[in-house]
């Protein structure tokens, strides 16, 4: 495990220091950016939606009751902006495209076509960690903000309909602004980002010590997913922690 784990960060330093190569890679990057938004955007949009929708509707009868009708915007807001949004986004991502990342990487690197780019004086962190890292760097936030919004949207609908809250749209988002503030949609945001780096260089780290054939690339691709969602749960604590001061 501690081998892993110096292995990962290693990874992640060469990652840093390889930074400047990132504009020769833009093509590169770009069009990882858009696989990973056009593969997750739907997937997103319902698995927000009925987040929010849960959440409202699992919380809402209890704060009417109680007469803390005007709270069920504010909570809604502030669960799925500071904790649900980021954190089922980034789980979701870690199994579309973490393991994706995993797979194609390992089954370079059992086909021998990493030492053929190392022949070629190619550096495979340049030509192939760089580019992921970075697009699942900018992908990951702009879902996530994406899924607050649907989340939002999801909680208010329920709301608005269900017969036990019966809270009126406009009244929601109204409550909802007047807790959430700016500062907490901005930590799930920077929350995301923490996760995303934190996908792609676990994700490209197994693919990269991928060995024995194919039977091989299967355990990288469980590896990198259990091991993305057991780092994401982790950090999410410690960043909450940091957060809170």
């Amino acid at each position: 495990m501690f081998e892993n784990v110096g292995e990962i960060v290693l990874l992640f330093w060469r990652t840093l220091l390889a930074l400047p190569q990132a504009w020769r890679q833009r093509q590169k990057v770009f069009e990882q950016f858009f696989e990973i938004g056009n593969a997750s955007l739907l997937m997103v949009c319902v698995l927000s939606f009925f987040i929010g929708a849960v959440i409202a509707l699992q919380t809402g009868p209890i704060l009417v009751e109680r007469s803390l009708a005007s709270a069920v915007g504010g909570v809604v807001g502030i669960a799925i902006a500071k904790e649900l949004a980021p954190v089922m986004m980034a789980i979701l991502i870690a199994g579309r495209i973490g393991s994706a990342m995993a797979a194609e990487i390992g089954s370079m690197r059992v086909y021998q076509e990493i030492d053929a780019l190392r022949t070629m004086n190619i550096n495979p962190i340049h030509y192939l960690v760089l580019p992921r890292v970075l697009a699942i760097a900018l992908a990951l936030p702009l879902l996530v903000i994406f899924s607050i919004l649907v989340g939002w949207f999801g909680g208010a609908v329920v709301a608005d309909v269900n017969q036990h809250m019966e809270i009126p749209f406009l009244a929601f988002f109204s409550d909802l602004k007047n807790i959430v503030e700016l500062k907490d949609v901005g930590n799930g945001v920077f929350k995301s980002f923490c996760f995303a780096i934190i996908l792609g260089v676990v994700s490209c780290h197994q693919g990269l010590t991928t060995i024995g054939g194919p039977r091989g690339i299967g355990r990288s691709v469980t590896k990198a997913v259990v091991n993305s969602i057991v780092l994401i749960v982790i950090f999410d604590y410690i960043l909450t922690r940091f957060l809170l001061k």
